[in-house]
Order: structure tokens, then sequence, then C-alpha cells
């Protein structure tokens, strides 16, 4: 079993920035890649960022590219997403994924653990 809470959601003027924080415990954190997904109001569950296991490798939605970063401490067993020139279109529950393998997928259902998940709203 693989434990994530996320944390650093919360309300924000566009344009401003927020870091989010998905802390891990459980078994080997190394093992997993990382993943990043958010669902807003009246919408399906989207893929926004993910990482590999060594950090060597990460992959973004297009609609962050640019503007998101993310970056893993496997020593911290702590996955963070750095979140610039934040839009109103941002808003959603942004949710924390690992997936057993140490390669990372856009696509959720290959994703094994989840986070509870944490607002993030950008207001106009």
């Amino acid at each position: 079993q693989v434990q994530l809470v996320e944390s650093g959601g919360g309300l924000v003027q566009a344009g401003g920035s927020l870091r989010l924080s998905c802390a891990a415990s459980g078994r080997t954190f190394s093992n997993y890649a990382m993943g990043w997904f958010r669902q807003g109001p009246g919408k399906e569950r989207e893929f926004v960022a993910a990482i590999s296991w060594s950090g060597g490798n990460t992959g973004y939605a297009d609609s962050v590219k640019g503007r998101f970063t993310i970056s893993r401490d496997n020593a911290k067993k702590t996955v963070y997403l750095p979140m610039n020139s934040l839009k109103p279109e941002d808003t959603a529950v942004y949710y924390c994924a690992a997936r057993y393998g140490g390669t990372w997928s856009r696509e959720a259902s290959t994703y094994n653990y989840w986070g509870q998940g944490t607002q993030v709203t950008v207001s106009s």
C-alpha cells in the first residue's frame, strides 16, 4: 500500500502561483512513477503532469506546459507541482497518483494509488 496526501491548494488570483506537494508513505517510493491529475467542475479527470521514478523523465498536458513544473525528492518521498501564471480554467481538485513500475503515463486508469485531492481555485 502507498498512502498519498496532497497539500498546498487554495484560492489565488489569476496570474498568481501555488505549489502543490504530495507526501507518500508506505512502500518504496522510488518504485513508483508519480502523476498529477485534476478534475474541474462538471469535467472529467484529466492528466496534468507526471514524472518517472528517477525524476529524469517528465510529461505535461499542453494546457500547463511552461507554467507547471513537476519534480520529486525520493529521500523525502514527496512530489511537487509548482504552478505559475494560474488561470481561472486551472480551477479544479488536484490529485496525486502513484504508478508502479517507474514509468509515467497519461492514463489515470494505469495508476495504482490516489490521494484525496486538494482544491485549487483561481479567481479572475
